[in-house]
């Protein structure tokens, strides 16, 4: 961190003294109008320091595009199948027709894995890795692993980078929200508490939707009972329209014997022990950096269960992830209780579940919920 900080104030320095961005040549756009969709020449690309290699993003402004400075940027985080591009779309979609339209720069970053590895992990339409690009697993990524090779770099300062440097290329921004779905919630969500502090000036917020599981800064988690208690009864407590508890049921703590039947399950990435000494901050320090952020969370109603358009099978069904619920649906409103029973949070905290959405980016941005997690109520 201290690393990143001392980068951040030298590339001030040469922002100053009028030296070039650390960005890579990008094709100019031509028919592709990338304020519409993404395409291949709305790639654009930041040089990762220590010749760690580049990251790639799709961009939605070029400068001197003649268009107004963006005062507002939306970065939007890709999932486990790395679909940049329709994370991308849905975040451009999201914006189609509110009062920030023509001032937000829409960014959705692009972590690159080898082509012989991302069989798991690719999208039609989004380019293989490409030579110089700093390279991830397709797991590695949203849990703040470092890149391959002799100069590794964690996602987290990866996207700390690209951040500073869009602050400088477009000095105009003050506000940042940045999104996620799924995995790219995930790694948003865990990078929370271990940040670089925000570029000068800027207002931050962050929008975590469906993630699959959640970074908890305590040892507890938390399950429905009905009536006086007993085992935990997420089948009998859910409302059947997703959104909450049924009447009779309430949120307690995991029982300790149960959590002990679960060696690790408070280990990262799903809680705060056995933290990689590169992420920085104490375990201690990074609970109160997430108590104070200012985030929203979203939740498709239909993102549970093992039905069509629930993406379960890539969903993870480990001890530690069981723990916090069966289903992301389950998982996000077991976190929502956490939050407020343990956590009690100082920072701005929101939490809306998406009528009619399963598991889709396209589905829980564009909506009204996700529009109001996104723009706030001036929207």
């Amino acid at each position: 961190m201290v690393r990143l900080r001392r980068l951040a104030a030298a590339l001030w320095l040469l922002a100053a003294a009028g030296a070039a961005l650390p960005f890579a040549a990008a094709a100019q756009p031509s028919a592709a109008d990338c304020g519409r969709a993404a395409a291949d020449a709305c790639l654009q690309a930041v040089d990762l320091p220590g010749g760690a290699g580049r990251l790639p993003y799709y961009a939605s402004r070029q400068p001197g595009d003649g268009g107004p400075a963006p005062t507002r940027l939306l970065l939007v985080m890709h999932g486990h199948p790395r679909d940049a591009n329709r994370s991308f779309d849905a975040a451009l979609q999201a914006l189609a027709g509110t009062s920030h339209a023509k001032r937000t720069l829409v960014v959705a970053p692009l972590f690159p894995v080898p082509a012989d590895k991302a069989g798991r992990c690719s999208t039609p339409g989004v380019p293989a890795a490409a030579p110089g690009d700093a390279l991830w697993t397709c797991g590695s990524w949203l849990a703040g692993g470092e890149s391959r090779g002799d100069r590794p770099i964690s996602s987290f300062a990866a996207l700390d980078v690209l951040l500073d440097a869009l602050a400088r290329r477009w000095p105009s921004l003050r506000e940042a929200t940045l999104a996620g779905f799924s995995a790219g919630a995930q790694m948003l969500q865990h990078r929370i508490g271990f940040a670089a502090d925000a570029p000068p000036g800027w207002r931050l917020r962050y929008v975590i939707a469906d993630p699959g599981t959640w970074l908890y800064f305590d040892p507890a988690r938390m399950a429905p009972v009905a009536g006086g208690g007993g085992a935990p009864d997420w089948d009998g407590c859910l409302a059947t329209d997703g959104t909450g508890l049924i009447a009779g049921c309430r949120w307690q703590p995991v029982p300790t014997a149960e959590l002990a039947t679960c060696p690790g399950y408070d280990d990262w990435k799903y809680g705060t022990q056995k933290l990689p000494a590169a992420l920085g901050p104490s375990a201690a320090d990074a609970r109160a950096r997430y108590a104070a952020a200012d985030i929203h969370r979203l939740e498709g109603a239909l993102d549970s269960g093992t039905g069509r358009g629930t993406a379960a099978r890539v969903l993870d069904k480990s001890c530690a992830a069981m723990l916090q619920g069966p289903y992301r649906l389950q998982r996000g409103l077991a976190y929502a209780a956490y939050e407020q029973q343990v956590l009690r949070p100082t920072g701005a905290r929101s939490f809306a579940v998406v009528p009619g959405c399963a598991h889709d980016v396209a589905c829980v941005l564009p909506s009204a919920a996700g529009r109001a997690a996104l723009f706030g109520s001036d929207r």
